[in-house]
């Protein structure tokens, strides 16, 4: 059995990659092996960084894999219809993914965008994979990544109400994006988050940490994780 932690958000641009190389350098920290996995990346085309370069440059961890990708700055779905492309079902990538975490203690798997984006033509989602894994008898938890902001309850209660739908339980909430001075919004929202969706608060990622250097980054990422 794999333990895999599947890191989804309430939307794009929430924090998912900077938290995903936050898990991954304190894992790696504290002795385990890890390995990364994206199994769709949109938005880059040639030779642009991707999400899981992204996650090697702040974490050290090399161990990492993109399984499909996709041009167009769009939803997987989206951008695979804009452009006539036949990508795989979530479903056919189960068997890769597994494969990205043997011989590991933790394997940590990025999805795009938010928990109900389609990431196949056939309506997959990262809710799809997770669960795919958990029957497949893997140790399985969901993280959900979001903000601190305005309007963050309804998007993060949304999200945890949909993994619900579909049987699981997230195991934590991570905000994205920390800022140094907290408004009103967001000191209330430290305390409602948890409150509303019944779902603890597993990490507190510092604002602009994703433009911190190697070293002072994974220095700081095991301080982050509550």
């Amino acid at each position: 059995m794999t333990r895999f932690v599947v890191v989804t958000g309430t939307g794009t641009g929430v924090g998912k990659t900077v938290t995903t190389a936050a898990l991954a350098c304190t894992a790696e920290a504290g002795g385990s092996r890890v390995s990364v996995v994206k199994p769709y990346q949109t938005g880059v085309t040639g030779d642009e960084p991707s999400d899981v370069a992204t996650v090697t440059a702040l974490s050290g961890c090399t161990d990492v894999h993109e399984l499909v990708r996709l041009d167009d700055a769009l939803a997987p779905e989206s951008a695979a219809r804009l452009r006539g492309v036949d990508i795989s079902p979530v479903e056919d990538l189960l068997d890769d993914v597994v494969a990205r975490g043997v011989e590991r203690d933790l394997t940590l798997v990025e999805g795009a965008g938010g928990v109900a984006v389609r990431l196949d033509l056939a309506g997959g989602t990262i809710a799809t994979l997770a669960g795919a894994l958990r029957d497949a008898g893997h140790e399985v938890e969901v993280l959900v990544v979001t903000s601190l902001g305005l309007g963050t309850l309804n998007h993060t209660e949304l999200t945890v109400d949909a993994l619900r739908r579909q049987g699981l339980e997230p195991s934590g909430l991570a905000l994205g994006a920390v800022p140094a001075e907290l408004g009103l919004a967001e000191r209330c929202n430290l305390d409602d988050l948890p409150r509303l969706t019944g779902v603890p608060v597993m990490a507190r990622i510092p604002a602009g940490a994703g433009a911190w250097e190697a070293a002072e980054f994974c220095a700081a990422a095991p301080t982050w994780i509550l």
